[in-house]
């Protein structure tokens, strides 16, 4: 049977010490305990939170692997996405991301999706689509995983780009290494896409690849591709 927050001695609860002294007040583990609720049969939720904290360091979680935290003996499946929603959320909050944004240059794409690809570890591509004067209307990710133009394919990009009447559209991927040299499949995707996007009249602007502190625009290397 599961230990609850609320079997615990009153003043150790969480709960009301954030109730009490506010949230900055907390611990870690506090913290940790109120996501996670509940411990294990042998083991309560302040105890396994400490447990956890011993594995994964604080700053570590930023970058924390679904499949590795779930793994972690007392954390599992529902606690693992507690956690790593928590985060996501987090980072949503103090991202400024703002979707009245208009793109002038590569370097506001970059600053757009920055916090959400350079810890990745694993590629990630995202389409962000914009109306007639480079607002950004939407950011979707399309795809996670080796990024190819077999896996990524036209109709899931160009499908969101109709949903929201988009006139224009930026497609950008991390390379979890931190390299952004673009492969030969990253030069074959961005042509494949601008042709598509000439022929569906939803044009293909530019296309970042993101690294470590870096980024890769086509569209400053070599802007004849979308001329």
């Amino acid at each position: 049977m599961s230990f609850l927050i609320k079997e615990l001695p009153m003043e150790e609860r969480p709960r009301e010490r954030f109730k009490k002294y506010g949230v900055k007040a907390l611990s870690n583990e506090e913290l940790l305990s109120i996501l996670i609720r509940t411990g294990t049969k042998n083991k309560s939720v302040k105890d396994l939170s400490t447990d956890i904290l011993k594995i994964i360091k604080i700053h570590d979680f930023s970058s924390i692997d679904y499949s590795y935290l779930k793994s972690i003996k007392g954390v599992g499946e529902v606690k693992a996405i507690s956690i790593l929603s928590a985060i996501e959320f987090g980072r949503r909050v103090l991202t400024k991301e703002d979707l009245v944004l208009q793109i002038k240059e590569s370097l506001d794409i970059y600053n757009l999706v920055k916090d959400e690809l350079e810890n990745e570890l694993q590629e990630k591509f995202v389409a962000i689509y914009l109306d007639t004067r480079k607002f950004v209307i939407a950011k979707k990710v399309i795809f996670i995983g080796t990024v190819n133009s077999s896996n990524v394919t036209a109709r899931d990009v160009f499908r969101e780009a109709v949903k929201c009447n988009a006139a224009s559209m930026i497609i950008v991927h991390n390379h979890p290494a931190g390299s952004v040299v673009p492969s030969y499949q990253d030069v074959y995707l961005t042509n494949e896409f601008i042709k598509l996007g000439k022929m569906m009249g939803i044009l293909v602007i530019d296309h970042l690849i993101i690294g470590k502190n870096k980024y890769y625009s086509f569209l400053e290397s070599n802007g004849d591709m979308f001329a």
